[in-house]
């Protein structure tokens, strides 16, 4: 294990992706508490958050982000079985995707090499008005052209002392640029927008549906 130099730039064998704290410095703390930077060490320059003495649980998180497609990108997809000349679009997103999600601490500095568990990426329109290429026109009795969203999400899961949030929003992210690079010869106005955590689980801190029930046993008991 390499030893944690005093100027701060290295660490000791891991670091929390937004959990936990780094020694000596604001951190987020373990015990509930104002949340803070943990990838700054007590002279206030960047570090890798230790890990060693916290449990190893299931860690579940997933994100999302969302691609907005013109309508005439919309209609060709839809009319091609969603292939272009570099070919299956949706398919090659979510390989994308995966292999992004599986290799984020070579992306983002402090994150931990993880042995990822499980990621699943799933690539959809998004249903109603948002999601369809076209609207209809009262006035002019016809389909009028009307920008498409498509749904990126990631899971990932790992059972380990640090959350795999940013492998989700990693994988999230890589599939949606994998979507424009896919699509950019129909057009360049694709847009990558709202990349978000949806939810995740298993540290202290919770988010999305798993803070909720979280939440709703707490008040149960008491």
């Amino acid at each position: 294990m390499m030893a944690r130099r005093h100027n701060g730039h290295a660490s000791g064998d891991g670091g929390a992706r937004g959990s936990g704290r780094a020694p000596g410095n604001g951190g987020a703390p373990d015990d509930g508490g104002a949340p803070g930077l943990s990838h700054l060490d007590a002279s206030n320059r960047p570090t890798m958050v230790d890990v060693g003495a916290k449990a190893v649980t299931h860690r579940i998180a997933e994100a999302e982000a969302r691609v907005r497609l013109p309508a005439a990108v919309a209609d060709a997809l839809r009319s091609s079985g969603h292939r272009t000349r570099k070919g299956p679009v949706f398919d090659t997103a979510i390989l994308a995707g995966v292999m992004a999600a599986k290799r984020t601490a070579e992306l983002i500095p402090f994150c931990h090499p993880l042995a990822l568990e499980h990621c699943q990426v799933s690539i959809d329109f998004e249903p109603g008005p948002s999601g369809s290429a076209r609207a209809h026109d009262r006035k002019a009795g016809k389909a009028a052209p009307r920008a498409a969203l498509i749904r990126v999400r990631c899971r990932v899961e790992v059972h380990h002392k640090t959350g795999v949030e940013m492998e989700a929003l990693t994988g999230a992210t890589l599939a949606a640029l994998t979507i424009y690079d896919m699509c950019k010869a129909l057009s360049h106005d694709i847009r990558i927008e709202a990349v978000r955590l949806l939810s995740k689980s298993g540290g202290r801190r919770r988010v999305g549906a798993a803070a909720s029930r979280s939440a709703s046993a707490r008040e149960a008991r008491a």
